[in-house]
């Protein structure tokens, strides 16, 4: 948590959001959201790892009843600092690992949009999983974000000129596969092994989005657009983002799972 706890501490994750780019990611997520709220305005939400609330803190303002957990201090207190008293949302610390507080069948939808970025063996990620489908309802939605792959080894390693420093640390496996650690931040994935995180819990998989495609790889054109031009970039990309051919070179997915 040493780690985690001085990342956020020293950026400033809102800014990236509201960034062109960022909200790709961010716009994209929610046009799901919606989606699978089918219109409600009073779901039960559990959001676990909420950061400074860009989601928790709109859909409570949208009037849905939000639970907002979130592990950094640091991000609790400017969650807090956001809300103006019209929310119906009850935010607390905890860990993605222990959702123990709450009963089983308890949410209509769980957001787990960030814990899964931290979390370093298939043991954890699975236990997370596990926790986030016990506590929705029985036919609920849990959305899971991962961080990928071949993103962080086509633009780390080769866009911005790391591959030595990457060789010459062993920083990946023979097969490229990213070798992450807690100071590492960020845990990268391939969607074969989100498969079967999938496989293991009691939940189908309705879509796997790339929920900024191709953005990343292109950020400062993507900045540098005019309004109406960032209009068609999102319709391209809603046209693309649930194309699998797409999903490994995200640098983030969306996996959208019904409980069963």
């Amino acid at each position: 948590m040493d780690f985690l706890e001085s990342f956020y501490n020293s950026i400033n994750e809102d800014e990236r959001l509201l960034s062109k780019h960022g909200r790709v990611e961010y716009i994209t997520t929610m046009k799901y959201i919606h989606e699978y709220l089918k219109g409600r305005t009073d779901a039960e939400i559990l959001e676990v790892g909420a950061g400074t609330g860009r989601y928790s803190i709109p859909l409570a303002r949208e009037g849905s009843r939000v639970t907002a957990l979130e592990l950094v201090e640091h991000n609790i207190d400017v969650l807090k600092g956001k809300l103006d008293g019209s929310e119906i949302i009850d935010v607390m610390q905890g860990n993605a690992l222990d959702l123990s507080r709450f009963e089983d069948n308890t949410f209509d939808m769980t957001l787990v949009l960030g814990p899964m970025y931290h979390l370093y063996t298939r043991d954890d990620k699975l236990k997370a999983l596990s926790e986030a489908v016990r506590v929705t309802k029985q036919g609920g939605i849990i959305f899971a974000a991962y961080c990928m792959n071949e993103a962080c080894i086509i633009q780390y390693a080769f866009m911005h000129g790391h591959l030595k420093e990457v060789l010459e640390k062993d920083m990946t496996a023979p097969d490229w596969h990213c070798i992450s650690e807690p100071k590492d931040i960020f845990s990268m994935v391939r969607t074969e092994e989100i498969d079967e995180l999938d496989s293991a819990v009691n939940a189908e998989r309705i879509k796997l989005i790339a929920s900024d495609g191709m953005t990343n790889y292109m950020r400062e054109c993507i900045d540098e657009m005019d309004d109406d031009t960032f209009e068609k970039w999102m319709d391209y990309h809603f046209s693309i983002c649930e194309r699998q051919d797409m999903i490994g070179v995200s640098n983030h997915t969306l996996d959208i799972l019904r409980k069963l």
